[in-house]
């Protein structure tokens, strides 16, 4: 009976998602509609889709699970820092300029933007090739913590699962485009915030409640950590240093990933983005602090598993294998949402900018409306068949580096394009070779950080410092680069801005005045 239950959810699960996508039909007939959604999605719609590409299974099994176990439950400040460094400072900072400079720009992806902006295709070749090249592990990467959460579910082989949720995922993808997967992004958020708090609820329960649960995590030692009495229930834990590295690594991130940015082009208005502002920063603190949270009592279930044999990957499964059956598959739906959604945005993002960015153009503008959708929708089952083959590889062969390429992908993709966007946005002194100079180097470090780790600081060997060294090294890069070379044409640069100057009639609740009326 208990199969036939988690059988039944996941049934009803899989057609929730497929019928969305043939929903949203009507919204795919054009590249803007599907690759945007014409411009006009709304608060609630953004808001969940930019928190459900934020936060896939790899951090709710992977992270959760490597972080809590390191830093105890100050893991939790991981969560908070994406919540308000991610999301909500992401949204304030990016969130209108970008709406109103892309569709200035009338570009629909970040190379896009990067080439009208900066009036170069060069720049718009090379960061397609970046972001071509580091999505890619990224994607495969997400079919992580699958494997255990179903073997523990419904003993079924792994590559079923992986192949049932490429196909499902590609689905409704090609079928409805931008505008499905926002929709399922929203349905997807729903289940991981229930899901998640139903999970830690459940945790703190079996060892007696929150503070119960705290006063044995505190009584948790480990000499090769630190001497110091109930360092994994400190408020800092035991490596401050390494925990504020994943911090910025995973909260500052966003703000230069394509998949994330792109979230903005489509918003419909500046009360949208005002909304969508507040709703994203409470599925944050919801779902990310949540997870992290979880993952900070893991040593508590020390006796349950042999990290050295079996990984970081297995301690949230660990956690959760106690749990009622009608709770597994909640986590088991939870899961494939946070994976389904990630992957459909990052297929998207990636379909999109090889169409549109090198397809397109290398055919000269002859290429028709009609041609550049069929090309982004075969490229996006191309591009999810490879993350599942890539995925079953590494499961069969026991292959960890794909997994680290998570940390790699993120660091380089971010390093790349933070701080080249960003000042972009606002600078207009940004010049077309610091955004090079910034690619190149991040592109580069992280290579490196791959094949001689060893020769890397101390510090910097791990990925996720490396990755925000790079972040932090683009924002003084390109200020220190646009100095010393050659200025952008001042008429060009101020006809770009001027789309900030523009002025529009609004109505009293969105603005006073400033005077009496005529």
């Amino acid at each position: 009976m208990s199969l036939m239950i988690k059988a039944g959810m996941l049934i009803l699960f899989f057609a929730a998602m497929v019928g969305v996508g043939i929903y949203c039909r009507k919204h795919s007939t054009d590249v803007n509609g599907f690759v945007l959604g014409g411009r006009n999605v709304g608060p609630w719609l953004t808001a969940f889709a930019y928190g459900t590409s934020y936060f896939s299974a790899v951090v709710f099994v992977g992270y959760a699970g490597q972080f809590g176990w390191k830093y105890g439950i100050a893991s939790s400040w991981i969560g908070l820092t994406n919540a308000f460094l991610g999301s909500l400072l992401a949204w304030a900072v990016l969130g209108r300029r970008t709406r109103v400079m892309t569709q200035h720009l009338s570009s629909a992806t970040m190379p896009q933007f990067f080439g009208e902006r900066f009036d170069s295709k060069g720049l718009k070749t090379i960061s397609s090739a970046v972001i071509f090249i580091f999505l890619i592990p990224y994607t495969a990467s997400l079919y992580n913590g699958l494997s255990r959460l179903f073997g523990m579910a419904f003993n079924i082989d792994y590559t079923v699962c992986v192949v049932a949720m490429a196909a499902l995922t590609a689905v409704y993808v090609i079928v409805g485009g931008y505008m499905a997967t926002a929709i399922n992004d929203f349905i997807q958020g729903i289940i991981m915030i229930f899901g998640i708090i139903a999970i830690v609820a459940a945790v703190l329960k079996s060892h007696g409640g929150f503070i119960a649960s705290l006063d044995s995590l505190a009584q948790v030692s480990d000499s090769t950590v630190s001497s110091t009495p109930g360092i994994f229930a400190s408020f800092f834990g035991p490596d401050p240093l390494n925990l504020l590295g994943v911090m910025i690594l995973t909260s500052l991130g966003t703000w230069g990933l394509p998949q994330m940015v792109q979230k903005f082009y489509a918003i419909k208005s500046e009360d949208s983005i005002n909304k969508g502002m507040i709703i994203s920063t409470v599925f944050a603190v919801i779902v990310a602090g949540g997870c992290y949270f979880l993952g900070g009592f893991g040593r508590l279930f020390d006796g349950k598993i042999d990290i050295t044999k079996e990984g970081y990957d297995a301690i949230i499964p660990a956690m959760l294998s106690t749990l009622p059956d009608i709770l597994i598959a909640l986590v088991v739906i939870l899961v494939l949402s946070a994976s389904m959604s990630t992957l459909s945005s990052l297929v998207l993002t990636s379909s999109s900018t090889l169409t549109l960015d090198f397809i397109k153009p290398s055919m000269k503008g002859k290429m028709k409306e009609k041609s550049q959708l069929l090309s982004m929708r075969i490229l996006i089952a191309v591009f999810i068949a490879i993350s599942a083959a890539i995925a079953v590889y590494q499961y069969k062969k026991g292959a960890t580096f794909i997994a680290q390429m998570m940390g790699i992908s993120w660091g380089a993709l971010a390093g790349a394009f933070l701080a080249p966007f960003l000042y972009g946005l606002y600078w207009k002194k940004t010049t077309k070779a610091s955004c090079v100079v910034c690619f190149a180097f991040s592109a580069i470090v992280m290579i490196l950080n791959i094949f001689f780790r060893p020769s890397f600081p101390t510090l910097l060997q791990s990925p996720i410092n490396c990755g925000a060294f790079c972040m932090i090294a683009g924002m003084v890069i390109v200020p220190l680069i646009s100095l010393i070379t050659k200025a952008p044409d001042k008429e060009r640069i101020d006809s770009i801005f001027a789309c900030y100057d523009k002025k529009v009639l609004v109505s009293v609740k969105d603005s006073i005045g400033g005077g009496e009326e005529a």
